[in-house]
């Protein structure tokens, strides 16, 4: 009597590599870490087998598997807040001024985060101004330093809330993450309303009576627009952008947010792109922070 159910004989699959395939696969086997196969690809680009934007992809989604949130997030002391008690007029002008979408809220101490405004919905006060800001907000989401970028960047596809909150190992705000974080680690800084043509100008006038300036702007221009006088070490051959002297002043490249007052103005970096400032918001400085 026939087994009901014989055993099935595994099927063998065609190998359908050439014979020189095999034999160069043999000869030089593929990459065994993530190292060597960031080699392989910049090989690969050497022989045109994929084009340079394929390869700084590529590499920036190895890169990104062992990075954290911890990693690119934005640092607490960085971070624009609102306040859920500040009045409209407060919280359009910090709209204006730093031209986020998404801004966490507070309540009391800054480190009470009760939500997530988006500045889409502020115009909704606008039109009804009874209505109370806490109806705006959306749920602020938790994340801790360690949280991998790859896991981040799934759940931040998941849902509509493109902005987190990171939170260290003793569950104090360390900082903030958006989806464009995450993303820049693949394909570079993204860029934004503040890419302009370089040859389309280099500082602004704002409707607030402050001024948008290039980091490429020569010294001299600033020098000029704004009275400022710099000193001729300022002045050296190291450097001829506004950007490059504030970052050599600093003693870092300067990140979003970071302030620097100079010549009796404060220089906020709004964009930051390759390592360098290609954005300043400038104004006065305020009382003790005027610098010569």
């Amino acid at each position: 009597m026939a087994e009901p159910h014989p055993e099935r004989a595994p099927v063998e699959r065609e190998d359908k590599r050439g014979f020189l395939q095999k034999l160069a696969e043999f000869i030089h086997p593929g990459p065994d870490s993530r190292d060597e196969l960031i080699e392989t690809l910049a090989d690969a680009e050497d022989n045109e087998v994929i084009g340079a934007e394929s390869r700084v992809m590529l590499e920036g989604v190895l890169r990104m598997a062992d990075m954290t949130a911890g990693d690119v997030m934005v640092a607490a002391p960085r971070m624009d807040l609102v306040n859920i008690d500040a009045p409209f007029d407060a919280l359009l002008h910090l709209i204006i001024d730093t031209a986020h979408s998404r801004f966490p809220v507070y309540e009391g101490e800054k480190e009470n985060i009760i939500g997530i405004l988006l500045a889409k919905d502020l115009l909704k006060l606008q039109r009804a101004p009874g209505l109370n800001i806490r109806a705006l907000l959306r749920p602020a989401t938790f994340v801790p330093e360690s949280k991998g970028l790859n896991d981040l960047l799934r759940e931040f596809r998941g849902n509509r809330n493109h902005l987190a909150i990171v939170i260290d190992e003793f569950g104090r705000v360390a900082g903030l993450i958006t989806i464009e974080d995450v993303l820049e680690q693949i394909v570079g800084e993204i860029e934004d309303e503040f890419d302009i043509a370089e040859d389309e100008g280099d500082i602004f006038g704002l409707a607030d009576h402050t001024y948008r300036v290039s980091g490429d702007t020569p010294i001299e221009r600033v020098a000029e627009a704004f009275g400022i006088t710099f000193d001729e070490e300022q002045l050296s051959e190291d450097f001829d952008t506004i950007g490059g002297l504030i970052a050599h002043e600093m003693g870092h490249v300067p990140k979003r947010g970071e302030h620097h007052a100079m010549g009796g103005f404060d220089f906020v970096v709004l964009h930051t792109k390759g390592g360098a400032v290609r954005w300043f918001k400038v104004s006065p400085a305020r009382g003790g922070d005027a610098a010569d």
